[in-house]
C-alpha cells in the first residue's frame, strides 16, 4: 500500500506513458537507476509469467488430468522429480500459446481476462460460501495418523492395523507396510506396535475452535514427519525409515522464507502500471485502479488465511503435496457448492496471470529499449506497425522457458521477490526525493502522500529483501549494480530533469558551504590542477599532450581544470570561444581527464591568464597549482610576448601562492597509450621544498604509462656537508613513507649552485613558518624531510665552527665592488613571497641593508666564462654565508653575489650526465628576478639548465605543500 501511494503521486506528476514503473523510476532518479530496476523488474515480471504457468500446469496434471502425466513414478519418491519433467514439458506448450495469443494482439489478451476475472470472483465466493457452510455441516475429510505422525494414504486404503473379516481378524496394508509378513505373529516396526493408528477429520469446520491451535508457529526441518500438535505419542528409539508411509516436509521452513515463497501472489499491482501506454488516462486509472485492487485482494487473503487455519487441521495445511488426504484439493474440499469450481477457477485465475505477465514485460522492455540508455537492447524496441513488441515479445518468452525448465516454484520465487522488492524500494525513494527537493515540476495531482510513508516503504521493502533471503538479496542487487555501472558507462547521455541531479546540487552545495568554513590542513594539501592550455585559429588545442600528463598525474582523482584564452571581445568572439570549449572537452573525454573547462575571453592572453588564475573554481573548491608547456620558440622575435606572459605568471603564482609544474617538451612526453617497459624518472632535489618534487613521480607511477619505471632522487649536497649521513637518513625516510626509491647524494662546490643557495634559504624559512602555524609535535618536526637534511648538514659543521664563522667574513669593500658591475647582472629571486620572510627576520630595531639584498649574476654563457675569469668579486665557498646551519642570524644572509650562469651550466652538466637517459627528470625551478629588466637572461638560464633533457619538469612549490607525503 505504500509504494501504491508513492506510485501514485509519481504518475499523477505528469503524462505516463508505456513503461510503467521504470518510466516513473528513470525520470525521477536518472536513466542509471531507471534502466538497471527497470531491466531487473522484466526480468522479475518475466520470471513471474513462468512461475503461473508452472502452477497452471500443476492444476492441470495433478487435479484436472492425471492422466496425462507424461513421466510416471514408480515409486513414492521419484514423483517430484516426475512431476517437474511434466510441468517442464507442458509448460513449454503452455508458453508457446499464450506467447501466439499475445502476438496477435493485446486486445484478445483483454478479452480473455474478462473470463479470467469471472472465474477468479467465483473462486473466492465459493470459497467464503463453504466456509459458512462447514459451520454447521464439515466436509467428509478424514485423515489417518499413526500415534502423533501423519500417513500417506497412497499404500493403503483402510486406516487401521487389522479389521474383522466375518469371525477372523485380518491385518491391513497398512500392517503390511510396517511389518515383516502380513500374520498376527510378525515383527513390526517399534513405534508402529506401540502406538495406535486414529482416523480424525481434517476439515473439522470453522465452529470446531482450531483456530487455537493452528494460531501459532509451527516451522519445521526437511526430512522431518508432519506430526498432529498437541497427540501424545510413544516415543521410537529405532532409526527413522524413510521408505515407512510417512508424509514428510520436503524442505525446511521458516518465516522469512515463507515470506519470499508468498510475496509473489501479491505482485500484481504493478501489471497494470506496466501497460500504462494502453491505459486512456493512466494518471486516473493507476491511482484508482492499483489502491481498489490492493485493498481488495489484501482482505481476500488476510482472512483467507484466517479462515483456513480455523477451518483446517495443521497437519493437513503443512502437507504440500496432499498426500495424507490421497491428492485430494483440501480447499476444493471446502469449497461450495462443489470443488471443481476452485480446480476451474486456479486454472484460470494462473492462465490470466502468465497472459498479463507476457504482455506487461515486452511493454516494458520495449520502453527500455526505445530510450536508447541500453545499446544492446535497442534492437528490442522495434515492433508491428500497430506499436506491438514483436522482438521484445521474442525474447520474454525465451526467458520465460529458461524458468519453466528450472520448474520448481520454490526456487524460482525468491528470485521474484527481489526483483519485485527492488523495484517497489526505488518507486518509493523516487517520491521521497521528489518530495524532498521541492523541484518546481513536482505538482502531483494525488495529494495523499508524504515523503516520511515512502522512507517507511523504502525501509520496509529493503529489510524484507535481506530478511526473506539475505544471499538472494545480494545477488539481486549486483544484478542491479552491474547493469547501472553498465548504463553509466556506455548508456546515451539523458537529460530528465531527474531527482538525483537535483539531490547532486544540493549535495555539492552543502560540501562547497562546509569547505568555506575554514583553509584547508597542510596535511590535507593534494594538487588541484588548473591546466593552461593554448588553442589555435582552428580552436584546437595546440598540445594536447599536456593532457594526457594530466590524466596521468591525476588519475581522475581531484580537481581539474582546463583553462584557455581567446583574444578579442566577449560579443565578436562568444561562437569562437563555445568552439574552443567544445574541442578541449572532446580531448578531456579522450584524454579521460575528468574535470571542468574554462574559456576566457579577453583583449589579450596576460590578462585572460591572471582572470583564469583569479577567479577558476568556486568557493572552497580552489585549484592550487597550474600546470603549463615551456615556451618553445621564445628566443624568435615575434614570440617575445610569450615569453614575457610566462614569467608573469610565474611571478602570479608565487604571489598567489600556488604550485607550479611547467612541462618542457611536452610533445615528447607519451600519451596515455603508450607504456615504458624500464626506465627511470630522475628527481633533482636541488632546493628541498617539503616534497613536491617527491610527491609528484609518486603519482605519476600510479598510472600504467610510467608504472615500471622506477623512482631515483638526487638531492645535491655541498662539500662541508655529510653526504653519507645525508643519504642513510633520506634512505630511511622514504622506507618510512613506503616509497620505493633510489637515493643518490651529488656533491657540488657553492659556487656550482650559488644561484640555489638564497632560495634554500627562502624555502627554509616559509617551511618554519608554516610548521610553527600547525602546531606538531618534537617528533613530527623531526620527522619532516628539511630537519634530516638540515641535521645531516648540521653534522659537520658543529665539529668544525670556526670554519662556519669564516663564511660569514666578507668585506664590505668587495661588496660594494660587486655592485658596481654592468646593467647586464640583474637581481635575481627576490620576488614579493620572499621578501617578507626576510624581512620577518630583522630586528624591528633595524633596517634592511638594501645593498646587501642585491643579488648579481651574469646571464648569457659566454660572459659568464669571462666573467669567471676577469671578476674579483669573490665567489668562493668563503664568501657565501653558511645558510644551512639553522641559526638565527637569518637577516644577513644576502651578502653574497654569485653567477647566475655558471650554476646552470655546472648543474646541468652533472644532470646530464646522471640522467641522460631518464625517462622523466623533475628539478626544482628558481623564482623569477624582481627586476623585470631580467627577464630574457632568466629565461636564458633556464634554457640552459635544461638542455639535452628529453622530458623535464620544473617544478615550484607554493608554500602549501611543506609535508604533503604526511597526508
Amino acid at each position: 500500500m505504500l509504494t501504491a501511494i508513492s506510485m501514485s503521486a509519481i504518475a499523477t506528476n505528469g503524462v505516463v506513458p508505456a513503461g510503467g514503473s521504470y518510466y516513473m523510476i528513470s525520470r525521477s532518479l536518472g536513466p542509471e537507476f531507471g534502466g538497471a530496476v527497470g531491466l531487473c523488474f522484466y526480468l522479475g515480471t518475466t520470471f513471474a509469467g513462468a512461475m503461473y504457468i508452472l502452477g497452471t500446469i500443476e492444476i492441470l496434471l495433478t487435479y484436472l488430468f492425471p492422466g496425462m502425466a507424461i513421466f510416471i513414478a514408480q515409486e513414492a519418491r521419484e514423483e517430484p522429480a516426475a512431476l517437474l519433467n511434466n510441468m517442464r514439458v507442458y509448460g513449454t506448450c503452455v508458453l508457446t500459446c499464450m506467447a501466439i495469443v499475445v502476438f496477435v494482439g493485446v486486445k484478445y489478451v483483454n478479452k480473455f481476462a474478462l473470463v479470467f476475472l469471472g472465474c477468479v470472483i467465483l473462486s473466492i465466493i465459493a470459497i467464503y460460501a463453504g466456509v459458512i457452510k462447514s459451520a454447521f455441516d464439515p466436509p467428509d475429510f478424514p485423515i489417518c495418523l499413526l500415534g502423533n505422525r501423519t500417513l500417506s494414504r497412497k499404500g493403503f486404503d483402510v486406516c487401521a492395523k487389522f479389521i474383522d473379516s466375518g469371525n477372523e481378524t485380518v491385518t491391513t496394508k497398512l500392517w503390511a507396510l510396517f511389518c515383516s509378513s502380513p500374520f498376527l505373529n510378525a515383527t513390526c516396526d517399534t513405534y508402529f506396535s506401540q502406538n495406535n493408528v486414529t482416523e480424525v477429520q481434517g476439515i473439522p469446520g470453522v465452529a470446531s475452535g482450531l483456530i487455537r491451535d493452528n494460531l501459532w508457529a509451527g516451522y519445521m526441518q526437511k526430512g522431518i514427519i508432519v506430526e498432529k500438535q498437541g497427540l501424545r505419542s510413544a516415543p521410537n528409539s529405532d532409526a527413522l525409515n524413510l521408505d515407512q508411509p510417512y508424509v514428510f516436509s520436503d524442505m525446511t521452513t521458516y518465516f522469512t522464507l515463507l515470506v519470499g515463497i508468498y510475496f509473489p501472489s501479491v505482485t500484481g499491482i504493478m501489471a497494470g502500471s506496466n501497460r500504462s501506454g494502453d491505459l486512456r488516462d493512466a494518471q486516473k486509472s493507476i491511482p484508482i485502479g492499483t489502491i481498489m485492487a490492493i485493498a481488495t485482494t489484501s482482505f481476500v487473503y488476510i482472512s483467507s488465511v484466517i479462515l483456513f487455519g480455523a477451518c483446517i487441521e495443521g497437519v493437513v495445511l503443512r502437507d504440500k503435496f496432499g498426500e495424507a488426504v490421497n491428492g485430494n484439493l483440501v480447499v476444493g474440499t471446502l469449497a461450495w457448492p462443489s470443488p471443481w469450481v476452485i480446480v476451474i477457477g486456479s486454472f484460470f485465475s494462473t492462465c490470466g496471470a502468465g497472459l498479463q505477465s507476457l504482455t506487461g514485460a515486452p511493454r516494458l522492455l520495449q520502453a527500455i529499449a526505445r530510450d536508447g540508455i541500453v545499446p544492446f537492447l535497442q534492437v528490442f524496441g522495434h515492433g508491428k506497425a500497430n506499436g506491438e513488441p514483436t522482438w521484445a515479445l521474442l525474447l520474454t518468452a525465451c526467458i520465460c522457458e529458461i524458468g519453466i525448465l528450472i520448474a520448481s516454484l520454490d526456487e524460482v520465487a525468491p528470485i521474484l521477490s527481489m526483483f519485485f522488492l527492488m523495484c517497489y524500494m526505488f518507486v518509493n525513494l523516487a517520491c521521497a526525493v521528489q518530495t524532498l527537493l521541492r523541484t518546481p515540476n513536482w505538482r502531483p495531482r494525488f495529494k495523499y502522500y508524504h515523503w516520511t510513508l515512502s522512507f517507511l516503504g523504502m525501509s520496509l521493502c529493503l529489510s524484507l529483501m535481506f530478511i526473506c533471503s539475505w544471499y538472494y538479496a545480494l545477488v539481486a542487487m549486483s544484478i542491479a549494480g552491474l547493469i547501472y555501472k553498465y548504463i553509466e558507462y556506455r548508456g546515451a547521455e539523458k537529460e530528465w530533469g531527474d531527482g538525483i541531479r537535483g539531490l547532486s546540487l544540493s549535495a555539492a552545495r552543502y560540501a562547497l558551504l562546509r569547505l568555506e568554513e575554514g583553509p584547508p590542513h597542510t596535511k590535507n594539501w593534494r594538487p588541484q590542477l588548473l591546466v593552461l592550455v593554448r588553442v589555435d585559429q582552428d580552436q584546437n588545442v595546440v598540445h594536447p599532450q599536456l593532457l594526457s600528463l594530466t590524466s596521468q598525474l591525476k588519475a581522475g582523482k581531484g580537481l581539474t581544470i582546463v583553462g584557455s584564452v581567446v583574444e578579442g571581445t566577449y560579443l565578436e568572439n562568444h561562437p569562437q570561444c563555445q568552439r574552443a570549449e567544445e574541442s578541449i572537452r572532446r580531448l578531456m573525454e579522450a584524454e579521460k581527464v575528468k574535470g571542468f573547462c574554462k574559456v576566457v575571453i579577453s583583449s589579450n592572453t596576460r590578462d585572460g591568464i591572471s582572470h583564469l588564475i583569479q577567479s577558476s573554481g568556486l568557493g572552497g573548491l580552489q585549484h592550487n597549482t597550474l600546470l603549463v608547456g615551456w615556451p618553445r620558440n621564445w628566443r624568435q622575435k615575434e614570440d617575445h610576448q610569450t615569453w614575457r606572459n610566462f614569467i608573469e605568471l610565474v611571478r602570479e603564482t608565487t604571489a598567489a601562492h600556488l604550485a607550479l609544474i611547467v612541462s618542457k617538451n611536452v610533445a615528447m612526453f607519451p600519451g596515455n597509450l603508450e607504456r615504458f617497459s624500464e626506465g627511470n624518472i630522475d628527481v633533482w632535489w636541488v632546493v628541498h621544498d617539503g616534497g613536491m618534487l617527491m610527491l609528484l613521480p609518486f603519482l605519476l607511477r600510479h598510472h600504467k604509462v610510467w608504472k615500471r619505471c622506477t623512482m631515483r632522487i638526487f638531492t645535491v649536497a655541498q662539500m662541508d656537508d655529510n653526504s653519507i649521513q645525508m643519504k642513510k637518513d633520506l634512505t630511511t625516510f622514504l622506507y618510512h613513507l613506503r616509497i620505493n626509491a633510489e637515493v643518490e647524494v651529488v656533491e657540488m662546490h657553492d659556487s656550482d649552485i650559488s644561484a640555489y643557495t638564497y632560495e634554500k634559504t627562502l624555502v627554509m624559512e616559509q617551511r618554519s613558518q608554516i610548521l610553527k602555524q600547525m602546531h606538531l609535535t618534537k617528533t613530527e618536526r623531526e620527522r619532516e624531510i628539511q630537519s634530516i637534511t638540515d641535521e645531516s648538514r648540521g653534522s659537520i659543521r658543529r665539529k668544525n665552527p670556526s670554519n662556519s664563522r669564516l663564511h660569514l667574513s666578507v668585506p664590505e669593500e668587495q661588496v660594494g665592488d660587486c655592485e658596481e658591475k654592468s646593467e647586464e647582472e640583474v637581481q635575481l629571486i627576490h620576488d614579493k613571497n620572499t621578501t617578507g620572510f626576510s624581512e620577518s627576520a630583522q630586528s624591528p630595531a633595524e633596517e634592511p641593508d638594501t645593498t646587501q639584498e642585491k643579488v648579481h649574476l651574469t646571464w648569457t654563457k659566454d660572459k659568464c666564462t669571462a666573467e669567471k675569469n676577469s671578476s674579483k668579486c669573490p665567489s668562493t665557498p668563503e664568501a657565501i654565508k653558511d645558510f644551512f646551519n639553522m641559526k638565527p642570524e637569518w637577516e644577513n644572509l644576502n651578502q653574497s653575489n654569485v653567477r647566475r650562469m655558471h650554476t646552470a651550466v655546472k648543474l646541468n652538466e652533472v644532470i646530464v650526465k646522471k640522467s641522460h637517459d631518464a625517462k622523466l627528470v623533475l628539478l626544482n625551478m628558481p623564482g623569477p628576478p624582481r627586476n623585470r629588466k631580467g627577464d630574457e637572461n632568466y629565461m636564458e638560464f633556464l634554457e640552459v639548465l635544461t638542455e639535452h633533457l628529453d622530458r623535464v619538469m620544473l617544478v615550484r612549490g607554493g608554500g602549501r605543500e611543506v609535508i604533503t607525503i604526511y597526508s
